[in-house]
């Protein structure tokens, strides 16, 4: 790798309802697939930075971070992704922004092979940050 090459950084909630169900957002741009809230670090943010204003943007509520459970590589998008346990720091109702359709709260048998597996690593954190490749 080149000093001039780059490849995308995002950062991602994991946020549960009162029955551990994951929080998963319908995306109106690109493939239309559910997700963590989230998204790609702007240039000169942190990780942490990335998350809250991703979060305040895509949900219309602030959000308080817990700690950070995984990074992971994915080689279809060349992208690492940052994975956090978060919880809503207030009492309001999700606003989505234009480029979510519609939310909903999954339980983790339901997500993806992938989600599936950042979402355990994060529920499961021991302390240990862990990584994986896709």
């Amino acid at each position: 790798m080149s000093f001039d090459d780059t490849y995308r950084l995002s950062a991602h909630a994991v946020i549960t309802n009162e029955i551990g169900e994951v929080l998963q957002l319908r995306a109106t741009y690109a493939d239309r697939n559910w997700g963590l809230p989230g998204g790609a670090l702007d240039p000169g943010e942190t990780v942490h930075e990335a998350l809250l204003r991703e979060c305040r943007e895509e949900l219309g509520r602030e959000v308080r971070i817990d700690y950070l459970s995984g990074v992971y590589y994915h080689r279809v998008y060349h992208s690492h992704v940052f994975i956090f346990r978060a919880h809503f720091s207030d009492s309001g109702s999700i606003v989505l922004s234009d480029e979510h359709s519609e939310l909903a709260y999954f339980p983790l048998a339901k997500l993806s092979t992938v989600q599936r597996q950042r979402v355990d690593d994060c529920l499961q954190f021991d302390g240990r940050v862990r990584s994986a490749k896709f």
